[in-house]
């Protein structure tokens, strides 16, 4: 069953509530309303149904490798304390001190035993437990005994083979429910090493003057590659040995609860485990040594997959691992409807040569990152777009149609992107025309 929703749009172009998200399975179009993009209602609506509700991506547990490590990050707009105590355990707090609301850690990352607000001198424990404060004589006996007022902890908390994540829902479905056939592509980035992954250096922090939803759509969009790209691919062409002769090609998938992916084979060199001749015939027994222990470990066709398939993965709502020529964990934020704030980190095999590193580091800054290749193209076209929406009281709508009608999707159709706006339309619409259609749908 189908219906025409295409009279929701409105002749002012601003859409209606409940039909920021146009999908007319007849005339096989799907469109996204602009204002979606740039209006700050829609943008508290998202901070209300989609960042409080969600489970949202805090860090990798190789940032803490020793007991009393921390990081801090701000997490869907809160600052939040990324730490392990003294046995090891990990814990993630509100940065906010109880007593006057002062942010009770100023430091991006460090190891401690305790943790002292700066403005009254409160004293925590890595376990959030207030451990002193001055003046205790001045409080009443038996103070902080049902512990109010140690540091509060994030309601939900949740690690999946290294990757932790937070809700502040305390309802919020568990991580690996949440994550479900997301956890296939997690798998296979995971089992690149038999150690562990680990973060590499430091954080790539930079801003993009454009809606946040507009780099969810670009990193799972392979599209644009071809063009947006065309300089990298050219210098790749132009470079001895940079290439290798190979069918290319791939999928992009649907994999529910507002998640996505494209995995595909591609030409250039990956450290796990797909040689190029610029590496040489040091570089080709090493990466052959890496496949040779995969196929001992997973089979022929795993090994395959992991050391010889790119993959885009996408979890709803904000976080994108690149696992491509490098691998790259990405997270955005909003902070206004045309701005968000990016942070990126590089991870690896924790066991991986020297020489491994060397080229997956190259690889990393030569191609990602506001350095590389392909995020300043990116930039451009994200901040292209948000420009192009002043329009939208004329042109109102985006078409997101590629691929529409298929069983099977290419990766350089659409449906990964779908994927998104229709769990973006349910959470912000659960009561909308088309999200009762779409239900009506399933049923039968």
């Amino acid at each position: 069953m189908s219906v025409h929703h295409e009279e929701g749009r409105g002749e002012d172009g601003r859409g209606t509530a409940g039909r920021m998200v146009v999908e007319d399975r007849n005339r096989m179009t799907f469109r996204v309303a602009r204002t979606s993009f740039t209006d700050p209602d829609v943008l508290a609506a998202e901070r209300a149904k989609i960042f409080s509700r969600c489970w949202l991506y805090l860090g990798h547990i190789s940032e803490l490798p020793q007991p009393n490590d921390f990081v801090t990050r701000d997490v869907g707009g809160r600052p939040i304390i990324f730490n392990r105590d003294g046995k090891g355990e990990l814990h993630a707090f509100f940065n906010t001190c109880p007593h006057r609301g002062a942010q009770v850690c100023r430091e991006r990352s460090g190891r401690s035993k305790s943790f002292q607000c700066f403005y009254h001198g409160w004293t925590f424990t890595p376990e959030g437990k207030l451990r002193s404060w001055p003046g205790q004589e001045d409080y009443p006996e038996g103070f902080n005994a049902d512990g109010d007022v140690d540091l509060l902890a994030v309601p939900r908390f949740e690690e999946y083979r290294g990757f932790c994540f937070i809700c502040f829902d305390r309802d919020v479905v568990p991580l690996e429910e949440y994550l479900g056939n997301a956890r296939e592509y997690l798998d296979v980035i995971c089992d690149q090493s038999e150690a562990g992954m680990t973060v590499v250096g430091g954080t790539q922090d930079y801003s993009i003057r454009a809606n946040w939803k507009l780099l969810t759509e670009n990193s799972i969009d392979g599209y644009h590659a071809a063009t947006t790209h065309a300089t990298y691919f050219a210098y790749l062409q132009n470079t001895a040995g940079s290439l290798v002769k190979m069918a290319v090609g791939g999928y992009g998938r649907d994999l529910g609860n507002g998640h996505g992916v494209v995995e595909y084979a591609a030409p250039w060199g990956r450290p796990v485990a797909q040689w190029i001749p610029a590496w040489g015939d040091d570089g080709k027994r090493e990466i052959d040594a890496i496949y040779a222990r995969l196929v001992e470990r997973f089979g022929e066709k795993r090994a395959e997959r992991i050391g010889e398939r790119n993959r885009n993965l996408f979890i709803f709502p904000n976080l994108i691992i690149n696992d491509i020529m490098a691998i790259t964990v990405r997270t955005y934020y909003p902070t206004a409807p045309a701005l968000m704030q990016v942070n990126a980190w590089a991870i690896a095999p924790s066991e991986e040569s020297q020489w491994a590193r060397k080229y997956r580091l190259n690889n990393f800054l030569e191609f990602l990152g506001p350095g590389g290749f392909a995020t300043p193209d990116d930039v451009e076209a994200l901040e292209q777009c948000q420009k192009g929406f002043q329009n939208a009281a004329e042109a109102p709508w985006s078409d997101i149609s590629k691929g529409m009608g298929k069983t099977e999707f290419r990766t350089d159709d659409e449906e990964q992107m779908r994927a998104f706006w229709r769990r973006w339309n349910e959470l912000l619409f659960p009561d909308s025309p088309a999200q009762r259609v779409h239900a009506q749908e399933a049923a039968e």
